[in-house]
Parts: structure tokens; sequence; C-alpha cells
């Protein structure tokens, strides 16, 4: 990892920290050869010419880069998520209803084959 890349994350504000290393670390669980850099000044993960990206907001962590439509089950599932344009936002408060399983499957659709 970079020092651009560990300056982002060790400037997250402490009450975001554990869900951006929640992310982190499911991205690493099923794709331990992704790379991250800073593309757009946020954290991106690599997967040959894949990318998802995951930033932090005034209220959380918004993550995108999945194909189109490929979050689609999960906004229904969670339909008070804010989202728009490819991107969910993430609160601390709401991803607390969010499992392991589903951010896993957004990581898969945007890193996967």
């Amino acid at each position: 990892m970079d020092k651009a890349v560990r300056d982002y994350i060790e400037a997250i504000p402490p009450e975001y920290r554990p869900l951006f290393d929640r992310i982190d670390r499911l991205v690493f669980d099923d794709f331990p050869t992704a790379t991250v850099g800073l593309s757009y000044k946020m954290p991106t993960y690599r997967v040959d010419r894949r990318r998802l990206f995951v930033g932090i907001w005034k209220h959380g962590v918004s993550i995108y880069g999945w194909p189109q439509g490929g979050a689609d089950s999960f906004i229904a599932r969670h339909p008070t998520l804010r989202t728009s344009k490819g991107t969910i936002q993430l609160r601390v408060d709401d991803a607390a209803a969010v499992t392991d399983d589903e951010i896993r499957d957004l990581v898969r659709s945007a890193l996967g084959n």
C-alpha cells in the first residue's frame, strides 16, 4: 500500500474507521491479490481492469464500482439507504443491518469475473 493510501486511511474519522476496515477486510478476503491505490482521491481496489471505489463522506462510507444493475438486489433489500448514480452511502448505523455476505456480494459484483 502506498503512502497516499495509508495517509487517507489514517485520516478517516474514528467513527467511520471500523466500517471502512470491515469493507477493506471483506475485499481482501475474497480478492487477496487486489491492489489498492487512490483514484478520484479515494481508495480504489483493483483486480485486473475492474475497480471498487470506497470513500469517506460526511456521514459514513460510500462504495461504488459494480456494473449497471450489480447492486439492484442489495438496494431492494435496503431501500432506506442513500443511493445515487451507482453509489451506496452507508451510515454507520445503517451498516449494522447489512451483513458481511451482502457486502461481499457487492465486492464480487465490482471485482469478480
